[in-house]
């Protein structure tokens, strides 16, 4: 059922999927950007359904908790208890351990410009021992999915240059608000 809604809501728009088959993963990372949109977690979550991937995303345990959270369950989103200052890498990665889930996590951490972008995503995928599945949406060319998985080396720099890299690509909804400079 996902995956005809995926398909609709991305038809309605006059977007397109751009993936590999190859990188359909059961169990990961994947990172979203760029990040400047409220609309970008409508088309994250239509590209990922149409491509099948079981997708999560952490979001604030009230919202799932709510007289709606079953909504937001429904679409993916896993609750976090930020009140008991849990570690959100240590908690998403244990997850990650006994589950086949893909976490997005949105790279800048916000949809306002960043100085940099935050790197929770990297240490959930070296800690749960996981690919890192760089997702994208292209606002210009109307284009959305991932054409490049990262297995989590040795080297952070290393890593995130691969990574900084691979996002120059894209325009972001609001260009102006984007800033690829990861670290």
């Amino acid at each position: 059922m996902k995956k005809i809604i995926g398909s609709i809501v991305l038809g309605m728009f006059g977007w397109k999927t751009d993936y590999k088959k190859e990188f359909q993963i059961k169990k990961g990372v994947a990172l979203a950007a760029p990040h400047t949109s409220n609309w970008d977690l409508l088309f994250t979550l239509a590209v990922f359904w149409k491509t099948g991937i079981n997708i999560k995303f952490l979001i604030k345990d009230s919202y799932t908790k709510s007289m709606f959270g079953f909504i937001f369950k429904a679409f993916g989103a896993v609750g976090v208890d930020r009140k008991n200052g849990k570690n959100m890498v240590d908690f998403a990665a244990d997850i990650l351990k006994t589950k086949d889930y893909v976490f997005v996590v949105p790279a800048e951490g916000t949809r306002k410009i960043v100085k940099k972008w935050k790197t929770g995503f990297y240490h959930i995928a070296k800690k749960a021992e996981v690919p890192i599945l760089l997702g994208f949406l292209d606002y210009k060319t109307k284009r959305g999915g991932f054409k490049k998985i990262i297995n989590v080396s040795d080297s952070f720099e290393k890593d995130m240059e691969i990574i900084q890299e691979y996002y120059l690509a894209f325009t972001a909804k609001y260009p102006e608000q984007y800033n690829p400079s990861i670290y």
